[in-house]
């Protein structure tokens, strides 16, 4: 079942309850939804595989010890790429405390086995006091998940999102600056001028920051860091060491230790 059956079979804004979830398997690659919004809060909670959400010109990678929260009324769109699971959580403003723009928030092991407990409820029943009361739980432990930085600039700007999706798609493939211009049809200096003026950044600083937070998102599915380096197209692990310690402060290994979650199925 794609996205868009399950929105048409579940659709957000059409239930009497304060909190709704449903777990969902893509087994290819596609866009699954155009640009949309609902008036309930969306929770994007990834179980496996690799998952983003675009909001205003933004892009947010979804690592497995995070979610991406999308407020109410928020016009966004998910990908998901193939042998990924999620669990799409929708929830009324007025029913969590949570912040009014988009985030990404770090996720304990037992909110995620709380979605995931309640995204399996059998739709279309009313809830028994003892799911009433886990959602309950749920909603509290929710406002109080710490909010992360895990996120891309991508502006609406066309061009840019045909590189950023390009990359995300084929990470070790390392085309330069004049490469991607070619790509989307751009002199190279036109090409760097957009993407400062757009993101306020560097090409190489943007790209970097995408590499960067794919790391984390394969890091967190518990791939070794030496397999992460290859996929990303770094020539050493070393490199990769380099340019994520550079970035965040710490290692690779470092992280992956801070973050135990990432073992979750």
């Amino acid at each position: 079942m794609s996205l868009l059956d399950l929105l048409k079979l579940f659709p957000p804004d059409r239930t009497d309850l304060s909190v709704t979830a449903k777990k969902v398997d893509v087994v290819q690659n596609e866009y699954e939804l155009p640009t949309h919004q609902h008036a309930t809060g969306q929770l994007l909670l990834t179980l496996k595989g690799s998952v983003a959400c675009r909001v205003r010109g933004e892009l947010w990678l979804v690592p497995r010890q995070c979610a991406v929260w999308v407020p109410p009324n928020t016009p966004h769109c998910n990908r998901v790429t193939a042998q990924s699971s999620v669990c799409l959580l929708f929830v009324g403003q007025e029913s969590v405390q949570l912040p009014s723009t988009c985030c990404t928030l770090s996720i304990t092991p037992l909110v995620r086995e709380l979605i995931r407990h309640i995204a399996e409820l059998p739709q279309g029943e009313d809830p028994t006091k003892h799911t009433e009361n886990l959602i309950q739980v749920l909603l509290t432990e929710l406002s109080q998940m710490p909010v992360t930085g895990l996120r891309m600039p991508v502006p609406s700007e066309v061009r840019l999102q045909t590189i950023a999706e390009a990359i995300i798609d084929s990470p070790s493939e390392r085309k330069n600056l004049p490469d991607w211009a070619k790509y989307i049809g751009m002199s190279r200096r036109s090409l760097a001028r957009l993407v400062v003026k757009e993101t306020g950044m560097s090409f190489g600083r943007w790209r970097q920051q995408l590499l960067l937070i794919m790391a984390i998102q394969k890091l967190s599915d518990g791939e070794s860091v030496q397999q992460t380096a290859w996929n990303l197209g770094y020539e050493s692990v070393t490199a990769f060491i380099t340019m994520f310690k550079k970035i965040l402060g710490t290692s690779p290994a470092k992280y992956t230790q801070d973050h135990p979650e990432k073992t979750l199925e």
